[in-house]
């Protein structure tokens, strides 16, 4: 087992694989890394990545970086729980720039339906913390929903009406929250 991950060894990492890519790209930090960076938590198991495009060499300095640094590093982004959302890219948010790899924040409307998708409590926590912290927005969401709905056959194991009940059951209760603030 691993030790806990804290902001101070997301930045190892990054300085050290742009060190040790042996070419371009980008990596998209999701889930608790996102977390650890922003500031909404103070540890994590792991670190969660989406290679995009895939730097030359990257594998071996995972698997190196992995022992080195003692940290859990996965293949991991809301692609793998739903349909890529149309210009994630674009809604991404730049950290930093080491060596010829870029880091982003993985787009957070797309981190927010993974999470939302999967309907744990800590997940929906980490959505609010999102969503409190101004990285997404309640019609964004909406709307990239409706655009990746018709897509979601291909993923069996979701139910879309269950997954659009979450979205806007949440959206309701973010709504609900800002009007009794007022």
């Amino acid at each position: 087992m691993r030790s806990n991950v804290d902001p101070q060894k997301i930045e190892q990492l990054m300085k050290a694989l742009g060190r040790e890519a042996r070419g371009s790209g980008c990596i998209y930090f999701t889930g608790g890394a996102s977390a650890l960076l922003i500031g909404w938590r103070s540890s994590t198991v792991d670190i969660d990545i989406r290679l995009d495009p895939e730097p030359l060499g990257i594998f071996q300095a995972i698997a190196k970086l992995k022992q080195e640094l003692d940290i859990n590093i996965e293949l991991a982004s809301p692609q793998d729980f739903l349909p890529p959302l149309p210009e994630w890219r674009d809604r991404s948010i730049f950290i930093a720039r080491y060596g010829e790899i870029s880091f982003y924040h993985y787009d957070f409307t797309a981190q927010a339906l993974a999470k939302i998708s999967r309907g744990y409590n800590r997940d929906i926590d980490d959505v609010q913390a999102m969503y409190e912290q101004k990285l997404f927005s309640l019609e964004k969401l909406r709307d990239c929903f409706e655009a990746i709905a018709p897509e979601l056959i291909r993923f069996p194991s979701l139910n879309p009406d269950i997954l659009r009940n979450r979205i806007e059951k949440f959206i309701e209760h973010c709504e609900s929250t800002s009007e009794r603030e007022k």
